[in-house]
């Protein structure tokens, strides 16, 4: 008998759920955390919807959320501006620390063990067996959950990296409802930086783009702000390509960021990657039910993990890369223009019909105004109308 039906490496929120929906289901689950800590280092902004995280199955604890009082997002080029109305999309800011460690528990209770301070070395047949080598010991499993985050991602392909920071920063300018985000192609090629408060006078402020010194960056944003204190510095890769060719391959399932379940426009997963936990898990607890019924069966009930999370998922991510291609084409001319393109009254469709979740609807409005359709197909040619016409 193996020592575990699974094993997964890595304690995030993909890894953390599967191991809730695999422990609910009656297997015997192991979670490996790298880290000293689960949910550290919080490298997250924490930006996910009511609605997202119900779907996941959490009604997060009291002290798990630290703002629920966004109301509006400034959208900002070197020299243009809008403010998109945020209230009807009902997004709150979680601590991710706090999150992930109630998602553990959860876990905890449906019978996963939880071991941190313990890294996965390899994967593979051993023997008879198939084993797990960690920094612990040896441990057999039938099935191995590779929940590494973009760590894994980034060892096989570094083209979809982008080099991110992200400060918790106390200063009087961060406005208690409202995100920033804040275009530039120079200073964050690809990419943006941002504001998102945690309360009154806090905050995560970060950067990322393509092939930046992310830390010389935020320094100068932080330092065109104004007066602030910083708390705490975390740097991470994020990974912007979307879904990676397969998630199943034999005995090993990929989920959340290692699988490129992260937003190609944000790098945001705490939903999308969430539900590649939660799919995932659901998967193993079926083909486990099959296992006297062979190898195939087996490997067409994991890959069910694979095309139901596509379906829900694959065309928003489409239509994401698409609006990234547009992005990493703009100079900073036309960022200007495009934003200032945008009548006042598309903004606010946007904002009535927009989900948070499913972000592609609000894009498409903007987009498709008349002066930012133009410049749009000047960039992309008629690509630009699948995602216009399509949402």
């Amino acid at each position: 008998m193996p020592d575990y039906d699974v094993v997964i490496a890595g304690g995030s929120i993909s890894g953390l759920l599967a191991a809730r929906e695999i422990a609910a289901g009656g297997l015997s689950v192991a979670v490996l955390e790298e880290d000293a800590e689960i949910g550290t280092p919080e490298h997250c902004g924490g930006l996910v919807s009511v609605a997202g995280i119900q779907d996941l199955g959490i009604v997060p604890d009291f002290d798990t959320i630290e703002n629920n009082r966004i109301a509006r997002a400034k959208i900002l080029s070197p020299s243009s501006c809008f403010e998109i109305n945020a209230e009807r999309q009902k997004v709150i800011v979680l601590d991710r620390r706090a999150f992930d460690k109630q998602i553990a528990f959860q876990a905890q209770k449906k019978g996963a063990e939880i071991r941190v301070k313990c890294s996965m070395r390899s994967f593979g047949k051993v023997g008879s067996e198939y084993v797990v080598k960690s920094s612990e010991g040896d441990l057999s499993c039938d099935f191995f959950v590779d929940a590494r985050g973009a760590a894994s991602i980034i060892s096989r392909n570094r083209e979809g990296v982008l080099h991110s920071a992200q400060y918790e920063v106390y200063a009087s300018w961060i406005e208690a409802d409202t995100i920033e985000v804040a275009f530039d192609s120079q200073q964050y090629p690809g990419f943006f930086a941002w504001v998102i408060p945690s309360g009154r006078g806090r905050g995560k402020v970060g950067v990322a783009g393509r092939g930046i010194n992310a830390a010389s960056a935020l320094q100068s944003y932080i330092d065109n702000k104004g007066k602030y204190s910083i708390v705490r510095k975390v740097y991470a890769p994020i990974w912007v390509n979307g879904p990676v060719r397969s998630f199943v391959s034999e005995r090993t399932i990929t989920v959340g960021d290692a699988a490129g379940q992260s937003k190609p426009t944000t790098a945001g997963g705490i939903y999308t990657c969430g539900m590649g936990g939660v799919l995932a898990g659901r998967a193993l607890v079926n083909a486990a039910e099959k296992k006297y019924d062979g190898r195939q069966k087996q490997q067409l009930l994991l890959r069910q993990y694979e095309s139901n999370w596509l379906s829900i998922f694959k065309p928003e991510f489409d239509k994401m890369l698409l609006a990234r291609r547009l992005l990493e084409r703009m100079d900073n001319k036309a960022i200007d223009t495009l934003i200032a393109a945008v009548p006042v009254e598309i903004v606010q469709e946007a904002s009535v019909k927009s989900d948070f979740d499913f972000h592609s609807t609000a894009l498409a409005k903007i987009l498709g105004a008349k002066g930012a359709v133009r410049m749009a197909k000047a960039l992309l040619g008629n690509e630009i109308r699948r995602l216009i016409q399509e949402s």
